[in-house]
């Protein structure tokens, strides 16, 4: 059976009161988490609440003798000083460098208990390889009375203390309350135990467990794994092998997963910015279902991400509530009120009311038609916002089959929920998908697959070895012990029928990417990994070592269901009660609105009236007490023994588009069309790079730019880099116009031609049309190397006086022609060159910039094959057409916002200033139009010596304001007038450093921005950028702080703001990598303004150095302080120390510094907090709701593998 307990008490957050026991130093890392927010562009930075109520910080400490997952790990390291060494569980050498206080745990296990507490989580760093101190803590917790005890090593042996943590915080919250429902449900079948009958649960793997080994953490998604199993095991053909896409559209959103034969499992996510570890399907949750709310902004239909739930629900329920996806099918004849119970309205006694949808729609018409000057019917107003969701859900479907290197057409398509019917055939005839399966059961498919699901028991270890000869046997004798183990775990339970399935989670050395690979009868599994490799990402790296992380078993006890007989479309089960071709007899018939028909008198059929073999040829309906399928023109369903098979026919509906006028239904189409294409760019650069810079910290941007260089679509990945690239490509056209020819690529970082800093290196690809006569579109993506030269490790030096201290400079530089790449140029401008200035040194990782850049190049080349099957669908006139029309919609809606905001400031003239911290002030005056919408942003009396990032910092702040999801593109720009001194801060002579501008002065200026428009009190004001490093390695990353507080929001504590939101990497990870040992990561308490609306605070990152290495620091807001806004305190300023092994003496380094430091030595960035916002009397009498705290809790939704490509920066 499947329960929804953990869900909803994760939901209602009803689950047991948890205690968080970790390492010291580390109190707040859980909050932290990956330091980004959840959605880029939201001031008020909602934030998921921990679900732990208490933390403790327990004294101990253990790191490992060498960085195992680097090139480094030859070294062996001795500094701290070593208490004693250990072989841990993965064979790695683990040191404990200070013991476990049991005392002080002791004392406050007993204060806990006292307070009532009877559950708690222990987490602790590198326990996934030593889990001493956390048994030891368990068997205390144990003697005191504690019923509950989560360990992190136990719920998962995965390294990263951040989603290993989380996972046993959620299992310490939600395992006692699944124990309290079985108790209670086992009181009603006292006898169960002695009789034949097993009680098992439903996991979010698929498979089932005994009721006396369900945790909560397993079952949070129990409820779409069984939709998986139900379609896997109804609707796969085992003949022809043709995988299966399932679409489960219900209420509130829609789930899409795959399936060729074997379950797709992942076993790393993030929900809500909460990372967990824990084997899952790889299922993933669109936000669009029934219940989506239907939107018209800014010249742009949009459908979600807002939902009407069920109360009020949709208008058709009577209650009042909005117009959604359900109300469009009803009103389009796709629903039939006959066919539902009574059961709306206030009284719950009455049908769905078609009337007053109508009259919505026709209201929602008059306004469309009067912004658009159109003449649409409501019909067709209604279809097209069909239309719009139709294509917003195909998005995710082709991330999960494309950007994986599956043919999208290849599949079937299972479709199955409450809505899934009236949308399966649209959504196959948009993918190019022949064949939709519709089981008799598809309503209830999740609660039936369950009924067909096995015993399921998953073990796994950490390994950490190489895969070669040598290594070999002891891997595959510890996969035998750990199969033993867990079969015998079935065996206990009386379960004797069990096959094994054994893995291993392999990668190449150097990258974080695994892969799950099948343990095969050949033992070729390093030939299956290069291949699924090559198959995923499209390349295959030379001269690396394979690891195998971890060893994984997956034991399978064969249930009593026998799988379904295969289906084998070409024969119909049963005879036919009369001849295929003839149509049973309708029902009745619906009028239906069709796009291309019109209204359509369409007949209704009862599904279980229609006579096995029996075809329905489409305009039909189909119905039966629980669903509504929508056959459409030109397709016809099937009737055969447990499903219904839809053919459907592939119009090229792109074809019927014309560019005469702007369709506003084409419009959001297009804008959904051209966003995904930056999107999936972006998914191949992070899948295909390899250093932790781009694929783990996410620092890149992938856009697709119109023939003249004008942005058209940007995927929200870094805010710095939105927009900026635009004068990039620009520089490029001048420079090559006329001289490029197909397959030519480019490499540009200098900031005369567009660039920001030098280790964001741009590569730009000309998108040429069929003819390879002209360029129609660029392509461009941007990546933060991690090292590309210069006098310091990391390329960031903050003491850089010149351009040429700062590494490797690419005017525009031919990287590739008739698909060559010039490695020998390449060589000479990243390693000779910078090598040439006094004290410089060529890059640290020529390689990795390699294999980055060819990362960025492929990438680009999946922007133009988007394009062209664009262009194939479409046309290319229709497709430029509506690029420029995408460009006004964002024009439109920052038109509308500086017309708004001349009438909210009664006047035209806004000043501000605010200063760097060597005193140089950033002047803004911004002048608004309210006539027409437009704006002068003038920055004149800036002081002297990064003209791009103005432009990015502009689009950023304006799209923070509008607080609406507007495409990012060239025309939000097209409003605005920038006038920038020239040489100055934000516009620099050719000659001048700038490493600081990207990462410092940016920030800066969205601060002036959103203090001159008054929008809400600053940031942290810095990305605190901090590297080390020797000859030999470079590490970079930016820090968190805290966030202003605004009119209705307190600031957020610890969180990237404004202009980056890169992830910083989890602190185990840092230690296997580098030589270093992380000592704090905690919330800066106080550091944040007070007021009405308190700041948020900044961060402690306190890090020891292991050997003598370069350290550097670039931050700002250490004099300044962050201001505070409308009677709110100003926010502390940050500070750096030098901490000296030897005698412990502190030293203060400023705000921009590089050190030299001994083995010992430690490094304590404090970041500054937000500014407050209102005085902390004022206002009347008791806060409002604060908009930071509003949904904050943790939503147990199914973001599998495209969300976590998605999430390269925020979820939309």
């Amino acid at each position: 059976m499947g329960t929804t307990v953990a869900t909803n008490a994760l939901l209602e957050r009803k689950g047991e009161r948890t205690a968080l026991l970790i390492t010291e130093g580390f109190k707040d890392l859980l909050e932290i988490g990956n330091q980004s927010r959840p959605f880029m562009f939201d001031l008020s930075i909602r934030r998921p609440e921990t679900l732990y109520s208490e933390v403790f910080e327990v004294e101990e400490r253990v790191t490992l003798r060498n960085c195992t997952d680097t090139d480094l790990r030859s070294m062996d390291l001795s500094s701290p000083l070593v208490l004693r060494e250990l072989t841990g569980t993965s064979g790695e050498t683990v040191q404990l460098i200070k013991l476990l206080n049991l005392e002080s745990v002791e004392e406050y296990l007993r204060k806990i208990y006292a307070d009532g507490y009877r559950s708690i989580a222990v987490c602790l760093m590198h326990a996934y390889t030593f889990p001493d101190h956390e048994l030891q803590i368990r068997n205390l917790a144990q003697q005191i009375g504690f019923e509950n005890v989560s360990l992190s090593h136990a719920v998962s042996r995965r390294t990263k203390i951040v989603p290993r943590g989380n996972s046993a915080v959620i299992d310490g919250y939600l395992t006692p309350t699944i124990e309290r429902y079985l108790k209670q449900f086992l009181t009603s079948f006292p006898d169960i135990a002695k009789s034949d009958t097993k009680l098992e649960f439903m996991q979010s793997d698929g498979g089932l467990v005994p009721a006396h080994r369900l945790s909560g953490l397993h079952s949070i998604l129990s409820g779409p794994a069984g939709g998986v199993v139900g379609y896997a095991r109804t609707c796969y053909d085992e003949v022809s092998e043709a995988p299966l896409i399932g679409f489960d559209m219900g209420g509130t959103s829609t789930d899409v997963s795959r399936y060729d034969g074997t379950l797709d499992h992942i076993f790393e996510t993030t929900t809500a910015g909460i990372s967990m570890q824990t084997p899952q399907l790889n299922i993933n949750t669109i936000a669009a279902g029934g219940g989506s709310i239907l939107f018209w902004r800014d010249g742009l239909m949009s459908v979600g991400p807002e939902s009407a739930s069920s109360d009020p629900g949709p208008t058709c329920y009577r209650k009042g509530g909005p117009l959604t996806i359900t109300d469009a099918n009803l009103a389009l004849g796709r629903l039939i009120p006959e066919y539902f119970p009574s059961v709306f309205g206030p009284n719950e006694d009455e049908p769905l009311d078609r009337d007053v949808v109508i009259a919505k729609f026709e209201a929602l018409t008059v306004t469309i038609n009067q912004d658009t000057g159109k003449s649409m019917s409501w019909a067709q107003v209604a279809q097209g916002f069909l239309d719009v969701a139709n294509s917003a859900m195909c998005g995710p479907i082709r991330s999960l089959t494309e950007a994986r290197g599956y043919d999208t057409t290849k599949h079937h398509l299972a479709s199955f929920g409450g809505a899934g019917g009236q949308h399966a055939c649209a959504i196959a005839e948009l993918l190019g998908i022949q064949k939709v399966l519709i089981h008799k059961h598809s309503s209830i498919l999740s609660a039936y697959g369950i009924g067909l699901a096995d015993v399921v028991q998953e073990g796994q270890r950490p390994c950490a070895k190489a895969y070669d000869s040598s290594n070999l046997p002891s891997i595959l004798a510890d996969l035998e012990e750990l199969a033993q183990a867990t079969k015998d775990l079935l065996g206990n339970d009386g379960i004797l029928n069990v096959d094994v399935d054994r893995f291993l989670n392999m990668r190449y050395d150097g990258s974080e990417t695994t892969i799950m690979i099948a343990v095969d009868q050949t033992h070729d599994m390093l030939q299956s990994f290069v291949k699924a490799h090559h198959q995923q990402f499209g390349f295959t790296p030379t001269d690396r070592n394979v690891f195998v992380d971890s060893i994984r078993v997956r034991a399978i006890g064969r249930g009593s269901f026998a799988a379904p007989s295969p289906d084998v479309s070409a024969s119909v089960p049963g005879k036919p009660s009369v001849p295929a071709d003839k149509c049973p007899a309708a029902e009745a018939t619906n009028k239906v609105y069709f796009d291309q028909l019109g209204w359509t008198d369409t007949p209704v059929y009862i599904l279980k009236s229609i006579p096995l073999g029996q075809k329905v040829t489409g305009p039909a309906l189909v119905v039966d007490e629980t669903q509504t399928i929508l056959v459409g023109p030109g397709s016809s369903a099937t009737s055969a023994q447990d499903k219904l098979i839809l053919d459907v026919k592939v119009s090229e509906k792109g074809r019927n588009v014309t560019t005469d006028t702007i369709d506003p239904v084409q419009l959001s189409v297009f804008r959904h069309r051209f966003m995904s294409v930056a999107e999936q760019m972006g998914r191949v650069l992070q899948q295909v790079s390899v250093s932790a810079n781009i694929k783990e910290r996410l620092d890149f941007s992938c856009a697709v730019f119109s023939p003249d260089g004008s942005l058209v679509a940007n995927a929200p990945h870094v805010p710095a880099m939105i927009g900026s690239m635009a004068f990039a490509v620009r520089g490029q056209i001048e420079e090559w116009k006329g001289r490029l020819k197909a397959g030519d690529v480019l490499l540009s970082n200098a900031p005369e031609y567009g660039g920001t800093h030098l280790p964001d290196l741009t590569v730009i690809t000309p998108v040429f049309d069929a003819q390879e006569k002209d360029i129609i579109f660029w392509t461009a993506s941007r990546g933060h190397h991690a090292d590309i030269g210069g006098i310091l490790p990391g390329s960031m030096p903050p003491s850089s006086k010149e351009l040429a201290q700062e590494g490797a400079l690419f005017k525009s530089f031919l990287l590739i022609r008739d698909g060559v790449l010039d490695e020998v140029g390449l060589a000479r401008l990243l390693c000779d060159k910078p090598a040439q200035y006094p004290g410089s040194s060529g890059t640290r990782r020529y390689q990795d910039n390699v294999t980055d850049l060819k990362a960025q190049v492929a990438a680009n080349h999946c922007g133009i094959r988007l394009i062209h099957q664009l262009i194939e669908e479409y046309s290319m006139e229709v497709v430029q057409v509506y690029m420029k029309a995408i460009q006004s919609s964002a024009e439109l809606a920052i038109r509308n916002l500086f017309k708004r905001l001349a009438r909210e400031f009664h006047q035209t003239e806004l000043k501000e200033v605010d200063y760097m911290d060597d005193g140089t002030p950033i002047c803004l005056k911004i002048t608004l139009n309210e006539a027409d919408g437009s704006a002068v942003f003038d920055f004149t009396g800036t002081g002297p010596q990064v003209y791009a990032i103005t432009y990015s910092s502009i689009i950023f702040a304006l799209r923070c304001i509008v607080d609406s999801d507007i495409p990012l593109n060239h025309g939000c720009l097209a409003p605005v007038t920038v006038h920038v001194p020239k040489p100055s801060l934000l516009n620099p002579a050719p000659t001048a450093a700038v490493c600081a501008g990207n990462v410092l002065t940016s920030q800066r200026i969205v601060d002036v921005i959103f203090k001159t428009l008054r929008v809400c009190a600053a940031s942290q004001g810095c990305m605190n950028n901090f590297s080390f490093g020797t000859d030999d390695f470079g590490y970079y990353e930016t820090i968190a702080g805290g966030s202003g507080a605004g009119p209705t929001w307190s600031g957020t504590n610890g969180v990237h703001t404004n202009m980056t939101n890169t992830r910083i990497t989890d602190p185990e990870s840092l230690e296997r990598r580098y030589p270093v040992l992380l000592r704090r990561f905690c919330f800066r308490g106080g550091s944040g303004g007070e007021g009405r609306y308190r700041g948020g605070d900044g961060v402690v990152r306190d890090v020891e150095f292991r050997i003598p290495m370069m350290a550097s620091i670039l931050s700002e807001r250490r004099v300044v302080k962050p201001y505070g806004m409308d009677g709110g305190e100003d926010g502390r300023c940050g500070r750096n120390m030098w901490v000296k092994g030897e005698d412990g003496e502190i030293m203060s380094i400023g705000g921009k510094n590089s050190v030299e430091m001994k083995a010992g030595d430690r490094l304590v960035i404090e970041t500054p907090g937000g500014g407050g916002y209102g005085s902390k009397g004022g206002g009347e009498g008791k806060i409002e709701k604060d908009q930071a705290k509003v949904n904050r809790g943790f939503v147990p939704i199914a973001n599998g593998s495209v969300e976590m490509a998605r999430s390269l920066a925020e979820q939309v």
